[in-house]
């Protein structure tokens, strides 16, 4: 009984005192949340013993389950030494160790003889990825990448390239900065006073293309309009920034191949700086270390957080080529210094937590295990797409999306207002699976270490709960 009344407390205590993010609270205040205490390998537990598959890694930052126990050893080994020194004036061992291990992890998987890449770009125009500056999220991680892309040109002398390019159903963050450049009006109208000049590129949203194409026949003819946005604005320009692959936040919308190399081939032709935020979808997410690998493009700077502690510490890194870098070097009076940082900026146990992260990537050899597991999902996605109101599965990788319809034919959507997606993960929930849609879309995003089996009973759950809530 006293279990049970401190499981109530917590419940109540939980809606009196804590505004949660994305949520909808008068609806929250309605329902019984479910409340975890315990996480072991990919399954959560709530507080009343109940255990649940973690369909989208904790909000995929999960790589190799709960409890990791050389992840917990790192975190434990560190707290011993020192917990938190600042990077501003001082540096740290973890802090470096992982910088040199980040240079040469991107250094060796982003080149155009990188296993896997489907249409490198050429060679001399590459740019030298050697820098790494922390933050402690995705957001922050663009924030910097955009405020160094900004005050690169006034170095250079170029003060009017004050603009950006972004693509619409892009999302880079929820910070002022990475809100201008995002592309989702349902998230981002709201602040639309608050923010900064963008120019907005067609999305490769080959499901709904907004240019009435179809592809392959439409020859990429989003790359064509956003080479007219870059002939017209190029002067003004900062930089683009893109979600290589998968616009995720977005509805896990697929590039079409030779998209992301084309973006990197226009960006070099008109001068304009390449941000590529690889925070969802770097660290194996698309069956490569990055996204970017694919396509044998190296962007001008890079920008990583989420699973790269493995999703124990929120720690980010924004990583900038040789030459933005050798932009900032000056004499103290010159001002040339990049102005931005952050309290726990390069935080040794977040540092630590990262480094037996990419020690595990190599010992438990994650990226070549995860090759079977995709054609597995990849089999189960066909599978999916034959239900009635399935209008297209699409996945990069390990990154899948469910987009479900009113309508198959004819496309047509459900309102948002009928929460369809939030149906399927209601039914899911009560199959033991934890999961979290975007909007009609069902994410399908489990940690990278799921074993075969838990994924075939987390894709049949899908499938069944897709099945149930739209028939229903």
């Amino acid at each position: 009984m006293r279990k049970a009344e401190e499981n109530r407390r917590l419940e109540e205590l939980d809606k009196q005192c804590i505004w949660h993010p994305f949520t909808q609270m008068k609806e929250w205040q309605e329902e019984t949340p479910i409340v975890i205490a315990e996480g072991r390998d990919c399954f959560l537990k709530d507080i009343y013993g109940r255990w649940y598959l973690d369909g989208v890694s904790s909000l995929w930052v999960n790589v190799f389950g709960h409890g990791k126990k050389e992840i917990d050893d790192a975190i434990k080994s560190q707290i011993d030494r020192i917990s938190h020194s600042t990077l501003l004036g001082l540096s740290n061992v973890p802090a470096i160790e992982l910088a040199a291990q980040l240079v040469r992890l991107v250094q060796r998987h982003l080149s155009p003889s990188s296993d896997g890449a489907e249409g490198a770009t050429e060679k001399r125009a590459m740019p030298l990825l050697s820098k790494v500056f922390y933050s402690d999220n995705g957001s922050t991680s663009v924030e910097v990448a955009l405020k160094m892309a900004f005050q690169y040109w006034k170095h250079k002398g170029a003060a009017g390239r004050n603009a950006f390019v972004s693509f619409r159903h892009g999302y880079h963050g929820d910070t002022i900065g990475a809100v201008s450049v995002g592309g989702i009006d349902i998230f981002h109208k709201t602040f639309e006073p608050l923010l900064f000049k963008t120019y907005k590129a067609p999305s490769p949203y080959c499901y709904r293309c907004e240019l009435g194409g179809t592809h392959p026949d439409c020859m990429l003819g989003c790359l064509g309009e956003l080479e007219n946005i870059l002939r017209a604005h190029g002067g003004e320009i900062a930089a683009l920034i893109i979600e290589p692959l998968i616009q995720a936040a977005g509805g896990m919308i697929t590039s079409p191949r030779g998209f992301l190399a084309g973006v990197r081939k226009l960006c070099t032709e008109y001068g304009i700086l390449m941000i590529a935020d690889e925070v969802a979808t770097g660290f194996g997410r698309t069956g490569t270390m990055f996204a970017c690998e694919r396509e044998g493009v190296v962007p001008d700077i890079m920008c990583l957080s989420k699973g790269i502690t493995g999703g124990y510490m929120p720690l980010a890194a924004t990583v900038a080529s040789e030459e933005i870098y050798r932009a900032f070097l000056g004499d103290f009076s010159e001002l040339k210094t990049f102005f931005h940082g952050h309290s726990y900026t390069g935080n040794p146990l977040a540092c630590a937590a990262a480094l037996a992260c990419l020690d595990l990537f190599e010992k438990e050899r994650i990226l070549e295990r995860l090759q079977g597991k995709i054609r597995l999902l990849e089999e189960n996605l066909r599978r999916m797409a034959e239900l009635e109101h399935v209008g297209d599965v699409r996945n990069a990788g390990f990154m899948a999306g469910v987009e479900l319809v009113r309508e198959k034919e004819t496309k047509e959507p459900y309102e948002w207002a009928e929460k369809m997606g939030w149906r399927v993960a209601y039914r899911a929930r009560e199959r033991g699976v934890f999961m979290r849609p975007l909007g009609n879309v069902v994410v399908i995003m489990p940690p990278l270490a799921i074993g075969e089996e838990n994924l075939a009973r987390l894709l049949d759950i899908i499938r069944e709960s897709i099945q149930a809530a739209t028939t229903s």
